[in-house]
């Protein structure tokens, strides 16, 4: 190489190609990931172990993680499905399963992370589909696994809580389902009332995910969807937000005169808190396990 190269140039030369550098990040996520999984597994209880990616459907993001405590024997279900504004998020991230696995492993609950598309690909009722299906197909394996299909809870954050209260809502859109679920748990979701959001001064998210079809919105909104007859829910929401408990108390009001079961926990914290704490916050989960007392659930 001359010397008259200039330092930076020849360092430029150095560096890897993009199909090399690209291959390179894989590789230390794939460490990431193992490293956080070890790390998790280690503080499960013992002889715990996690199922990967397990496929119930063709799309690459129609997967859901599994995590199961040591020696199930008919043991109940926690589904849960992750927020990201219907456009972004993913099972596997911390604030979604780590503590929840903790907590919930350690009562002898099998713990399901579901993934479902995203937008532009799909918009929230299919998704919602999406959740369904993912729901019926755990509820196929779960002997598989030493659970209790027909002992199955519901819970989701953010859009995942949105998408749980919808199929909650309107049990046709859980159709494939082959037995109902216990109860359902939202986290934190302003979008009960997707019509009420849509007419009013709302954030750009909102319009990609529910755009300015006026029938569009009502098929979208747990609200409108909520039937006689619909499973009981608990609706936690963040009072440091203007939108999530007036949107938590309409639903419940509307669930009354309906003879449908839901109940509004309000808590001082953040809507990732809300979140991240559920599992490790021992008085907080402690509120949400009774609820699940109520459904018969240990």
């Amino acid at each position: 190489m001359p010397r008259s190269l200039p330092l930076f140039v020849a360092a430029l030369l150095c560096l890897p190609l993009p199909s090399e550098a690209g291959a390179l990040l894989e590789k230390l996520q794939e460490r990431r990931e193992a490293h956080s999984e070890q790390r998790l597994l280690n503080e499960l209880p013992a002889g715990s172990r996690i199922l990967r990616d397990q496929a119930y459907g063709a799309h690459p993001q129609q997967r859901f993680d599994v995590y199961l405590p040591p020696a199930a024997q008919a043991a109940p279900i926690l589904f849960m499905v992750h927020g990201g504004g219907w456009y972004t998020g993913d099972k596997a991230r911390g604030a979604v399963i780590e503590n929840k696995a903790r907590h919930w492993l350690s009562q002898g609950y099998i713990l399901v992370s579901s993934n479902y598309r995203l937008l532009p690909d799909a918009d929230p009722l299919t998704q919602a589909g999406d959740v369904a299906q993912a729901l019926a197909a755990v509820q196929r394996a779960a002997s598989g696994w030493g659970g209790d299909a027909t002992r199955t809870l519901l819970m989701g954050h953010s859009a995942g809580a949105h998408l749980v209260a919808l199929i909650n809502s309107d049990p046709r859109l859980a159709s494939a389902v082959a037995h109902p679920w216990l109860g359902t748990v939202a986290l934190d979701s302003a979008a009960f009332d997707v019509t009420a959001i849509m007419q009013n001064r709302h954030l750009p998210l909102y319009d990609r995910a529910f755009g300015d079809d006026r029938a569009g919105w009502q098929q979208a909104s747990p609200l409108q969807r909520l039937q006689a007859g619909a499973r009981p829910l608990l609706a936690v929401c963040s009072t440091r937000r203007h939108d999530a408990c007036p949107q938590a108390d309409a639903y419940a009001a509307k669930a009354q005169q309906l003879g449908v079961t839901v109940r509004v926990l309000r808590e001082d914290r953040s809507h990732g808190e809300i979140n991240q704490d559920l599992g490790a916050d021992a008085v907080y989960t402690a509120r949400v396990d009774a609820f699940l007392h109520t459904l018969g659930l240990p």
